[in-house]
């Protein structure tokens, strides 16, 4: 595996990046008016010097391309092979809030040679996001959220109240960005890069979050499409119901892998021993409140549920397994803090609940979802991810950007790939995403386990790279066989370090 953010980018400060000032006229989206933007005047990027950075200047609200404008962050990695360059490449690494353009310092870690060599790999940091007038909150306000487990109707009304409050700090801290941060602005965004890189079709590769920009720019402008791979969707069709049901589902498929590696690995601490048993033992602790982190903070049985969620990313078994064996020795975690006085970027609020009309109306609705959703998944109590999403939500207006049902009409044939296991993007999603688009897209699974396919085996990496660079695809509903995940730590059996779980 090479590892590199799949899912996460840390948030950096605005590098030395400039913008373009030589005007291009565009053809706007679908129904709205004609606007201009400035030529990229590309620079070396302070971070990565071989890669070039620069700004696009964009409406913030495309229905008034002569309104306020904010500057979208663009990077460039040049093709290794100028001669054989077939075209640009426009990349991103999902959150919602990952940054592109710190993907691109990456390419050549996480790309095989054939594509840096024959592709200008294009970076870019979503509006809203990193360095492209990114969306922020006061951090006192942040470190107050309550428990989105609310245990009472007065605790959920807390919560309600709470979101509410937050949603008009971000507001005021991000100005009209928030409320154009949705994926369908950031597909046009895609485009207008297109326009201003000079390109008559574009290649695109998405992971994760990024598969739903990969979805709207294909149902936009799929005429504009080259190639397209979009790994580990997400199914942008769910109501709220479905959405926590599946995740639940992702989330304690991923326990019972995890049972049956021990079972099968003589390395696990666990191995010849009642996992199962040990587990339930310590989830009941948790939920007695008798385990608790160095700082003496309970460890609930929710958030030992959400260790199995962040372990699936990877997956890291052993090293999920090893904690876990610390755990019932009686040796934990620490937790981090915010710096007082500060804004801190979430771009969450601002895409994610735009994108997804996930509303929970009152407490007895919640009810009845978190009791399915711990019917559904008894050892992991539903998916930490599914659930946060959800209630990150709760009190906000309805989004947006809404659920829709995928229609993709003038695409050539995108890659649609997904792990059989995966608690970010459930397998369910992508088979969903596939029915919706069997016309344009061709499905293939990894049967194993962990958040990305592109690189997790030899047979994904030629699928995905003879795709890219021949335009040849394999039988739709091809499988590639799992591969056992690695013993060490891995990158991304980590928590995403933004704010947004995708």
């Amino acid at each position: 595996m090479q590892p590199m953010m799949r899912v996460f980018g840390a948030a950096l400060a605005s590098s030395a990046l400039v913008l373009g000032v030589s005007p291009l006229a565009l053809a706007a989206p679908e129904g709205q008016p004609e606007f201009k933007v400035g030529a990229i005047d590309w620079k070396p990027c302070e971070e990565v010097p071989t890669t070039d950075c620069g700004f696009l200047e964009l409406p913030i609200d495309y229905a008034k391309p002569a309104g306020e404008k904010f500057k979208l962050a663009v990077s460039r990695r040049k093709a290794n092979d100028q001669a054989g360059r077939i075209g640009a490449m426009v990349i991103n690494p999902g959150g919602p809030g990952g940054s592109g353009v710190d993907f691109s310092f990456g390419a050549d870690r996480y790309f095989s040679k054939e594509i840096v060599d024959k592709f200008d790999v294009i970076g870019f940091d979503p509006r809203g996001v990193a360095r492209s007038q990114p969306i922020k909150c006061s951090a006192d306000l942040l470190r107050k959220q309550p428990s989105d487990y609310p245990k009472t109707k007065a605790e959920f009304d807390q919560l309600v109240a709470f979101n509410k409050e937050l949603r008009e700090d971000c507001r005021k801290q991000s100005g009209p960005i928030f409320d154009h941060a949705s994926t369908r602005d950031v597909a046009n965004d895609i485009d207008s890069i297109r326009r201003a890189l000079g390109e008559k079709k574009i290649n695109y590769y998405g992971i994760s979050y990024g598969t739903i920009m990969g979805q709207h720019y294909a149902e936009q402008y799929g005429r504009n499409i080259r190639a397209m791979i979009i790994d580990s969707n997400m199914d942008h069709s769910l109501g709220t119901w479905k959405f926590l049901e599946t995740e639940a589902r992702g989330a304690q498929d991923m326990f019972n892998e995890w049972v049956k590696w021990s079972d099968r690995t003589p390395s696990s601490p666990f191995y010849g021993k009642d996992l199962r048993k040990i587990w339930k033992d310590l989830l009941a602790k948790a939920a007695r409140g008798e385990l608790k982190d160095s700082n003496g903070n309970v460890i609930t049985a929710e958030r030992l549920g959400a260790n199995v969620v962040g372990m699936g990313y990877g997956p890291a078994f052993k090293p999920f397994a090893d904690y876990i064996a610390t755990l019932v020795q009686g040796a934990p975690v620490a937790a981090g803090a915010f710096a007082e006085g500060e804004t801190f970027e979430n771009p969450f609020a601002g895409i994610f609940c735009n994108d997804y009309n996930l509303r929970v109306s009152s407490w007895g609705e919640y009810q009845a979802l978190n009791a399915m959703e711990k019917r559904v998944a008894p050892d992991t109590l539903g998916s930490s991810i599914g659930h946060g999403a959800m209630m990150g939500c709760v009190g906000f207006p309805k989004a947006t950007n809404p659920q829709h049902p995928l229609k993709i009409k003038n695409a050539p044939k995108i890659l649609l790939t997904n792990s059989r296991y995966d608690t970010a993007t459930v397998y369910e999603w992508a088979v969903n995403a596939h029915k919706q688009s069997r016309d344009t897209t061709v499905f293939v699974t990894y049967e194993g386990w962990g958040h990305g396919v592109y690189d997790r085996s030899e047979c994904t990496l030629k699928i995905n790279n003879e795709y890219m660079v021949s335009l040849k695809l394999p039988r739709n509903g091809t499988s590639c066989a799992a591969v056992e995940p690695p013993v060490e730590a891995s990158v991304l059996s980590a928590k995403p370090k933004i704010a947004g779980p995708f």
